[in-house]
């Protein structure tokens, strides 16, 4: 407890005049140090998050404030977010094929701020719950919920889009390692590009993101059927129409009879000939 006399009259003082705790838990705190420093201190039921900002952001902040509409910062990002999505949504016919890195940047530019924001008024709540006052605590609570419903929203927005994957002219689905590194040798030998992936189900996350001219695809693969991909892939309106041809071991009778349900274009045997990809490059040619 205070001895000094003197600071006890001037704490009971500044009690009166601000409606504040000049100790609390023993502790002096920080408004009442502030108050004998002669520094602006304000009424309790005028306490605002906008206490805790420096006086050049608040002066920017009032100076926007003067020469627009926005009154607060959760109307202003209420707009802006609007505008944001009405202009990718309407004006760009391509929201769902952004870059990665472009997704990327938008998604650490809302989700980084709203990071602190979500924590920090978690933190006040659940920690100094007992220190704030009721009309501090509210807002908290208030920026905490929408903080919640602000993160729904940009995860809904922004996890949902679909990434634009690099674009390649053949997609390889092939469980062969030394076979993926062969072909995609000889196709990039013609000046085309060629992406290789081990499993049916790589195959499909990939087809997914990108858009190939030519699909080959081994029939036995670790984990799913080449026939059933290829069915799933003819079946979906989405890359139906690429061009698919089976690349396998198989015989070329028990490939045919196949070829009608799977809705494959063709196939090429295993061990091929090179010259057996020219009808390959040439569908690339024609799909440019």
């Amino acid at each position: 407890m205070v001895d000094d006399e003197e600071k006890k009259e001037e704490m009971k003082r500044y009690e009166k005049e601000t409606g504040k705790y000049a100790v609390w838990r023993g502790i002096v705190t920080e408004g009442f140090k502030k108050w004998q420093k002669g520094e602006k201190i304000y009424d309790r039921d005028k306490e605002r998050i906008s206490l805790y900002i420096s006086e050049e952001t608040k002066n920017e902040w009032q100076d926007f404030i003067n020469k627009s509409n926005y009154t607060t910062i959760s109307k202003l990002i209420r707009d802006s977010v609007k505008l944001f999505i009405n202009d990718q949504l309407h004006g760009n016919a391509n929201m769902n094929r952004l870059n990665p890195q472009t997704i990327s940047n938008i998604s650490h530019a809302l989700k980084e701020p709203l990071t602190s924001i979500k924590g920090y008024s978690q933190l006040l709540l659940e920690t100094y719950k007992e220190k704030l006052s009721e009309n501090v605590r509210s807002t908290v609570k208030n920026i905490f919920e929408q903080s919640i419903l602000l993160e729904s929203k940009i995860i809904e927005f922004l996890d949902d889009i679909r990434v634009q994957a690099p674009e390649y002219d053949i997609l390889l689905i092939e469980d062969d390692l030394i076979t993926i590194r062969l072909i995609t040798s000889l196709v990039e030998s013609k000046g085309y590009s060629c992406k290789g992936v081990i499993s049916g189900a790589k195959g499909i996350e990939v087809l997914k993101n990108s858009s190939p001219k030519v699909i080959l695809l081994d029939i036995l693969l670790p984990d799913i059927s080449g026939y059933d991909i290829c069915k799933t892939i003819k079946s979906d309106s989405r890359y139906g129409n690429i061009p698919v041809f089976f690349l396998t071991a198989m015989t070329g009778s028990e490939v045919e009879e196949n070829l009608k349900e799977t809705g494959a274009d063709g196939y090429i045997l295993k061990p091929f000939n090179l010259s057996d990809f020219e009808k390959i490059f040439k569908i690339i040619e024609t799909r440019k």
